[in-house]
């Protein structure tokens, strides 16, 4: 089984001087998962455009490959993904490549907003690279699919909502625990510091070295960004339940529902 070497795990984000530093150097491939018109607008230098909706449309391996190779990414080229919606599109296109085997992949740690209001450079210019191979990897330990939940539920794994708190207790998968997307955010970046999300962890009791798997609503972006907050901390067996709560509830599979909303002490937050 395929594993993130030590160094990968430690950089699922990157912060801003590095980005600008490793774009001087041309020594990195920037992804901008904004819709084509808004990256047309203004973009990050060099970044090309990858809209979320594209890969959603056919996210297979062997399609992603495809759009690596275009993009001029090598099984070698560092990889920055960055969106404007608090990074959950972003941590959604990041987590695919890393599934078909690229390990250099980094979520920028602020959103092209706030890019923008820190008065940084920007391009209007449309990107372009030669292509280039890519192995395709697949990495099968970062994917949880339906038929994965029930046996790793029943061997301990933990599971967490990363929806919104009312959508959580309106109706979830048994067992899950509810850890909004929203307390992952810090007021300038996609993502708190790591002291206050190991802390956030330790408070549900969730051990560094257990069987983490994410969830949302339908398409893995919110609980990407969970797989992500988490991977941020060095947990390391966490998985992405990518089609989410949405297929679970088409597969009529058992839910719960949580009338009592004051069952969650946020004192400890």
């Amino acid at each position: 089984m395929c594993c993130l070497s030590k160094e990968k795990i430690m950089r699922p984000t990157i912060d801003v001087d590095a980005l600008r530093s490793e774009i001087r150097d041309k020594s990195v491939r920037v992804l901008d998962i904004r819709k084509e018109e808004d990256y047309k607008q203004s973009h990050i230098p060099d970044a090309v455009n990858l809209p979320l909706a594209n890969l959603l449309a056919d996210d297979s391996p062997e399609k992603v490959l495809q759009y690596a190779q275009s993009f001029g990414i090598s099984d070698e080229t560092p990889v920055v993904v960055y969106d404007d919606t608090f990074g959950a599109l972003a941590s959604r296109v990041a987590w695919t490549l890393q599934y078909i085997g690229h390990e250099d992949v980094s979520l920028l740690d602020i959103t092209y907003g706030t890019w923008k209001k820190m008065g940084l450079e920007t391009s209007t210019e449309k990107t372009s690279f030669d292509k280039k191979n890519h192995s395709l990897k697949l990495r099968p330990e970062i994917l949880a699919t339906v038929d994965y939940l029930g046996p790793a539920k029943e061997k301990g794994a933990i599971l967490i909502d990363n929806r919104e708190r009312l959508n959580f207790l309106e109706n979830h998968i048994p067992g899950a625990m509810n850890i909004p997307y929203r307390m992952l955010a810090s007021p300038d970046n996609i993502l708190r510091p790591k002291e206050e999300l190991k802390r956030l962890i330790q408070n549900r009791n969730i051990a560094p070295d257990a069987e983490v798997i994410t969830y949302c609503g339908s398409v893995g972006t919110l609980s990407g960004l969970g797989y992500y907050a988490l991977k941020s901390i060095g947990m390391e067996n966490v998985k992405l339940y990518v089609r989410s709560f949405k297929e679970w509830k088409s597969l009529e599979k058992p839910i719960e529902r949580q009338n009592d909303a004051n069952y969650w002490d946020l004192s400890a937050e």
